[in-house]
């Protein structure tokens, strides 16, 4: 039953798998009858639609395009010809509701239009920056226009009228050409206080009217009454601007001072022959035509508000004349500056509302109110911020207080703050050593900028922010700004902010090897010569002559700190003089002939690296930054107290600019030289505890944040006086921690063998002289190798003094006549004064060998003491009191070795004399 029921069950299934495929072709043949047909349809209508789009751009679109391609031809023509009848470019007015754009275009320097023809519509970049430049505070202010120059106009129009006298012509250009032209007043002759010149010009013309009578006021008038001066003609051109009417006529009137045009000319031809111009006119490119085109034009573009705001400023700013020209007319009036209110007050008004009127119009002068001030304009305030900042960066100096006070009262008076100083506020507080404040306003500068310039300019933020973070010991956050700026320089590809980021790390890298050394796959000389010759390389494609000079003189630098060739470092010097004197960089002298005088000294010709020095103060110093001018002077200072002349050097520091001293990294580099001349007076003099006290202030200051030179000779000191005090383990200790040290950093060959010439002296001081030999050996080779010359002669002194510990003072005689003259070159008292002591030494030592009461033995004691007496007065010139004292006893000793019993008792009170002499000295007395 279950087989019978399961069959009939499957047959059903097996039916109705047979009817579905039946009926499926069925309804699938109706549905492709219609499918095809609705696509037959389809075609048809696209092939339609074609043929009527065929004709339509045939026969419509085509002659519609040559219609209006004609049409756009003749209206270009019609446009450019209306343009050629135009006034120039520049002096259109430009009205405030034209050319507007708030935003850079995304391609190029963000200023340019991508378009043909971009130059011939500028477009005015509306930023916040020029709506503060205008619209500040309590009113408006001029762009350009003030009362001084409606005064230089007034003075400019005497000049064309022939006015002036022959003898007055070059001071009264002179006087408006330096109130015109942005011209270097760095003069060959100008010093330090002469560069504010133009700055404290400026400020004073602005102020008051009393620099054009300063001028005016000795020469005589040409034409009119006997006796006038050019100044009177000159305040009788002021007082005839007596309204705003006559304002708009004076401005309408001195565009007849410039050649006429072309037309002009034609027209004047047509007219009367007989008519002859007689006065001056002036060119249109001229710098005075120039000024004028651009005054008519300025003012031109002013609201009739503005005009009136530049009236009352005018009137103020000629009011105190007023006084001199009431006693030269008694007619003169009260209400003579305003010819309207004058009129009135003769006429028929009534004189309390002329005396309203007038108090409405110009209160704060007719009371007297001398808290109103002149406004100044916007271009005045930007080009002396421009040239502040130039003077700043140019030769790292502070500005004057006496100007920055004047400043700062001219920006309150004008309710003007530009982005600029922010800027010049975060120079003069990175100058003063004020981190906090040089911060913020480094900041704001580069906040308030980088919102309208995208990124174009955010590497010179990064450097900036790096270089002042560096200045003042945060070396890690340098480090990353500075990486961060070399990133974004190559990512907008500018290749002068890259190469000066990537010079600024090497020297870093050089004077902070341990915080770059993670940053190197290879050793830091291999990879500064690599980054040196990277850098040649692009600064000469590129044309950026100050960085090309600079990394040769790198390339010399580094060749000498690592004791290379001599002749290969002085051809990379010789190259960057060729550059400097080619291409006049006049600022780049002072790091040339500081490498120069470094060079000099290294070779024991201390004369010519001090005459170096001083060529560069008297030629070079007015066109350099004051850091070359205040090492050059250090230098010398330093010279000087090696010598003995210790109050010439303090002195020779004294001679500085005051102002330039007020930058806090010079100031803090002045007082330390300062320190250190006196530091090393003290030990001489043998007063330790006065030495002890500086060194407790030097020594507070960071390694890292001195120059190496500087952070040596400090060391060197600190182990004199430890030496002097008797602490020699001490002493030792710290010789060998910098040895370790400058090794580890691979610093300059010359502090490390000056370091192994220490520590064989001090072995000397503990009675091992032998024990130093294989140093003294070392020492000697390196300097010869790396042309050190005299550490090379103290190498050879301490050789022989090593000879007379094991007894061949034969040798030791040889080697020390053999080096004293060439060591009398490098006039160095104390270099001197040791190696005529070794010498005595090693005489006596041959007179103790020879026989008793011989003549050889004469001969040898002869010479020691001969060498005894050039050491005593070698120390003497230095003012050394231990050496005299030292000294002074080996004479007693030799006097008293040879019997004359009376010269040693002469000696031995000479020293006790001396020993009186170090101890008031240290008493201070």
């Amino acid at each position: 039953m279950f087989a019978s029921r399961l069959a009939t069950r499957n047959a059903s299934r097996f039916a109705a798998q047979l009817r579905a495929p039946a009926q499926r072709r069925l309804a699938s043949t109706s549905a492709e009858n219609e499918f095809i047909k609705e696509r037959q349809h389809i075609k048809e209508h696209a092939k339609e639609t074609t043929e009527l789009w065929k004709k339509i751009s045939i026969y419509g679109v085509i002659p519609c395009l040559a219609l209006a391609g004609a049409n756009a031809w003749y209206l270009w023509k019609e446009h450019w010809e209306h343009w050629s009848h135009m006034p120039p470019l520049e002096e259109r007015i430009e009205y405030p509701y034209q050319n507007i754009r708030t935003k850079n275009y995304q391609w190029g320097d963000g200023d340019k239009a991508c378009w043909t023809g971009a130059e011939e519509y500028p477009t005015q970049v509306a930023t916040v920056q020029d709506a503060s430049n205008i619209y500040t505070g309590n009113g408006m202010m001029a762009r350009y226009l003030t009362p001084a120059k409606i005064g230089l106009l007034a003075l400019v129009e005497l000049y064309t009228e022939e006015a002036v006298p022959s003898d007055a012509v070059l001071p009264v250009l002179s006087f408006i050409t330096s109130h015109l032209l942005d011209h270097d007043s760095t003069d060959p002759l100008s010093s330090q206080e002469a560069r504010w010149a133009k700055a404290e010009r400026t400020v004073s013309l602005v102020i008051t009217i009393k620099d054009f009578e300063k001028v005016l006021g000795s020469y005589p008038f040409l034409m009119g009454m006997p006796g006038r001066k050019l100044w009177d003609q000159f305040l009788a051109k002021l007082w005839e601007i007596n309204s705003l009417d006559s304002l708009n006529e004076f401005f309408e009137r001195i565009k007849e001072m410039l050649v006429r045009a072309k037309g002009e000319r034609r027209k004047d031809d047509d007219g009367d022959p007989e008519q002859v111009d007689k006065r001056i006119r002036l060119s249109r490119n001229s710098p005075f035509g120039a000024f004028i085109r651009r005054s008519r034009l300025e003012y031109q573009k002013l609201r009739f508000h503005d005009c009136t705001e530049l009236w009352k400023a005018f009137v103020r700013y000629r009011q105190p004349t007023a006084h001199y020209l009431r006693r030269k007319n008694p007619s003169f009036g009260r209400l003579s500056f305003d010819n309207t209110l004058l009129l009135g007050e003769q006429g028929d008004w009534d004189p309390a509302s002329v005396s309203a009127l007038a108090a409405v119009a110009y209160g704060d002068m007719l009371t007297g109110d001398e808290s109103s001030t002149i406004p100044v304009s916007t271009d005045d305030v930007e080009s002396l911020l421009e040239f502040q900042i130039e003077q700043m960066q140019k030769y790292g100096n502070r500005i004057p207080l006496e100007i920055r006070h004047q400043f700062h009262d001219l920006l309150h008076d004008s309710f003007l703050v530009p982005s600029l100083t922010h800027y010049l506020s975060f120079l003069d507080a990175w100058k003063s050593g004020d981190y906090p404040t040089a911060f913020d306003f480094l900041h704001r500068y580069f906040d308030y900028t980088m919102q309208y310039r995208d990124r174009l300019f955010y590497q010179y933020a990064l450097m900036n922010l790096a270089v002042l973070q560096a200045e003042f010991g945060c070396h890690q956050e340098a480090i990353a700004a500075m990486l961060e700026a070399v990133s974004t320089a190559r990512e907008n590809r500018d290749m002068t902010c890259l190469n000066f980021a990537l010079n600024w790390l090497f020297h870093f890298g050089r004077a902070h090897p341990n915080l770059v050394r993670d940053l190197e796959s290879n050793s830091l000389l291999g990879t500064g010569k690599e980054s040196l010759a990277f850098l040649r390389v692009k600064a000469k494609e590129s044309g950026m002559w100050s960085l090309w000079s600079s990394v040769l003189l790198s390339e010399a630098k580094l060749g000498l700190i690592n004791g290379d060739s001599v002749a290969t470092s002085l051809e990379y010097m010789v190259r960057s003089s060729q550059v400097i004197v080619e291409r006049n960089m006049k600022t780049m002298f002072g790091s040339q002939l500081s490498l120069y005088s470094a060079l000099w000294n290294r070779l024991g010709l201390t004369q010519l690296s001090t005459l170096t020095s001083e060529i560069f103060l008297m030629c070079h110093a007015r066109h350099a930054v004051f850091d070359d001018e205040l090492k050059h002077t250090c230098r010398i200072a330093l010279t000087l107290s090696d010598r003995g002349r210790y109050d010439e050097g303090l002195q020779y520091l004294e001679k500085l600019d005051e102002n330039s001293l007020r930058s806090w990294k010079s100031s803090q580099y002045w007082y330390k030289y300062r320190a250190i001349i006196k530091l090393r007076k003290d030990l001489r003099h043998n007063n330790l505890d006065g030495a002890e006290e500086l060194l407790r202030q030097l020594l507070q200051s960071n390694s890292d944040d001195l120059e190496p030179d500087m952070a040596f000779i400090i060391d060197s000191l600190h182990i004199d006086c430890l030496i002097r005090r008797g602490d020699l383990q001490k002493a030792f200790q710290k010789v060998e921690g910098l040895i370790c040290k400058l090794r580890d950093e691979n610093k300059d060959i010359a502090l490390r063998v000056k370091l192994l010439l220490m520590k064989v002296a001090l072995l000397d001081k503990c009675g091992r002289p032998q024990r130093a030999f294989s140093t003294a050996v070392r020492a000697t080779n390196i300097a010869w190798r790396a042309r050190l010359i005299p550490c090379l002669w103290q190498a050879i002194g301490a050789l022989s003094n090593i000879l007379v510990s094991l007894g061949e003072f034969e040798a030791a005689i040889q080697l020390l006549i053999a080096v004293l003259p060439r060591a009398l070159e490098c006039e160095s008292s104390s270099l001197s004064a040791q190696l005529y002591s070794f010498l005595a030494d090693a005489n006596m030592g041959m007179a103790g060998n020879m026989p008793a009461k011989s003549s050889k033995r004469t001969e040898h004691m002869t010479r020691a003491l001969s060498a005894v007496q050039k050491a005593f007065d070698h120390y003497s010139a230095i003012e050394d009191i231990k050496g005299q004292c030292e000294m002074m006893a080996k004479k007693a000793m030799i006097m008293k070795l040879t019997g004359e019993v009376a010269l040693a008792a002469d000696y031995a009170a000479a020293y006790v004399e001396l020993q009186r002499t170090a101890e008031s000295l240290r008493l201070g007395r």
